[in-house]
């Protein structure tokens, strides 16, 4: 029989009918969040200084086009040095609640990971830092929630390590409130981790390999399940695990985020080894030849180089020049660059071995995937004359990320089969037909999330 009723848009409260008895109860049989946002999604500021480098466009900020700017954005570039131990005064500054910035000299706000944030304050996970400061009003109420704010300019198994770090110092505190507020000593606490774009590969990296920094002789790290240890279950949201074509652009031809921010040109972005580990695998065919109509290696430093492409480009010594103003010489200047760009590359591939490896996770630990697929995509990119490239296929994703890609789907290295073929054994999937941040923002979203965390049964 065909209801007359009218239906009516699912709201916070409304969920927090449903959820309203989990909600309250914080006890020891309740798991603490962990909320880690993607690329762009910390507050950076000079240590030295207080300046403002991402997270707000007033006043005296960053400007990357600019020389003093373009140098505070951008990770130290230096011959024959590790990628690891190029390092600067730019530490991160709390996650991007909201993204400041100053619209025809009016200061304006713009949503950034409040929306996920209020999402889990819907079923009483209460974020600390949000609760002082008066960013969101929970009211009374036990804190259960905490944001892992990282430099995600730089590797992301260096900022794994990081977040086990963050892990430890979030479990002694927890683990003292319950102390203090139920008289139970020494719990064992693990926490569930929710984890948006690129935050999500900081978080599989974590659970697989725990604390352990890729070797810098090129070898894979030891799949030891460490960070499982102390995560339950992890929550990946518009996760890009077989990279996005779109980081490709960006590192060729620069990103303006906005038509009133500035440009962010390729040797700006073309320093920060984060970006490189977001390409998407060759084997996938992600980037084609014009000539040959076959796949390339795209991730070869010979093959930018021949096509001049990113810290390759010597279009791009003038911004070099900025980056690196103790060096006169434009040979040099080049070689310093090479240099970087062959290190990032080299660690991208061994970042993706890593990742790619089937694994499948002890008992007790879960992975969930949430994406979008209703939004066109960018799914192949060509290599033409003068190592120009063009965006000549699209598939179903969330504008940014492919559903292939968040599902790490191995059906594209031409064997197909009916089924999904994924090294990646997730616990369960949901599709929305959102964009990459707007699946945030879904009430249906936030139902799903909450269930998890609050209801669904424990592995």
């Amino acid at each position: 029989m065909l209801s007359t009723a009218v239906a009516k848009e699912p709201k916070s409260a409304q969920l927090g009918e449903i959820y309203n008895r989990n909600a309250q109860y914080h006890g020891p049989g309740r798991n603490p969040v962990i909320v880690i946002p993607g690329i762009l999604g910390s507050n950076l500021k000079d240590e030295e200084s207080g300046r403002v480098v991402w997270g707000g466009f007033l006043r005296n900020y960053a400007n990357p086009s600019r020389p003093d700017g373009a140098r505070l954005v951008a990770l130290p570039m230096e011959r024959g040095v590790p990628l690891s131990q190029l390092r600067d005064r730019v530490v991160p500054n709390g996650a991007l609640e909201q993204l400041k910035v100053s619209l025809l000299g009016v200061p304006v706000s713009l949503n950034a990971y409040r929306e996920i944030l209020l999402s889990l304050g819907v079923g009483g996970f209460r974020d600390e830092n949000l609760g002082k400061s008066g960013a969101v009003n929970y009211g009374p109420g036990h804190f259960t929630c905490f944001q892992f704010a990282y430099d995600w300019r730089r590797d992301n198994a260096e900022n794994a390590r990081l977040l086990h770090e963050f892990i430890l110092d979030r479990r002694k505190y927890v683990q003292s409130e319950l102390a203090k507020q139920f008289g139970a000593q020494n719990v064992d606490v693990h926490f569930d981790i929710v984890a948006h774009s690129m935050g999500g590969l900081i978080t599989r990296y974590y659970l697989e390999y725990g604390a352990q920094p890729l070797p810098e002789d090129g070898s894979l790290p030891r799949l030891n399940w460490a960070g499982a240890r102390y995560v339950d279950r992890a929550v990946l949201v518009s996760t890009p695990n077989a990279g996005s074509v779109i980081s490709l652009q960006q590192l060729l031809d620069g990103v303006q985020f906005a038509s009133f921010l500035p440009k962010y040109q390729p040797a700006v972005l073309g320093t920060m080894p984060s970006i490189y580990q977001l390409l998407p695998r060759a084997r996938h065919g992600a980037v084609i030849d014009e000539r040959t109509g076959k796949a390339v290696d795209f991730l070869d430093a010979k093959f930018w180089e021949q096509n001049q492409w990113g810290l390759a480009n010597p279009a791009q010594d003038g911004f070099l020049q900025m980056l690196l103003p103790g060096v006169a010489d434009p040979a040099a200047r080049r070689e310093i660059a090479l240099d970087h760009l062959r290190k990032s590359l080299k660690r991208a591939k061994q970042f993706h071995a890593a990742m790619d490896v089937p694994a499948t996770p002890p008992h007790g630990t879960s992975l969930y995937l949430m994406t979008g697929d209703a939004h066109v995509t960018s799914s192949v990119a060509t290599v033409g004359a003068g190592g120009k490239i063009r965006i000549t296929n699209w598939g179903p994703g969330d504008a940014t990320v492919l559903r292939s890609s968040a599902l790490m789907d191995e059906r594209l290295d031409g064997k197909w089969t009916p089924q999904l073929r994924s090294p990646i054994p997730w616990t369960q999937t949901n599709f929305y037909f959102k964009d990459h941040i707007g699946v945030t923002k879904d009430a249906t979203f936030t139902d799903n999330l909450l269930f998890i965390l609050l209801e669904q049964n424990r592995r």
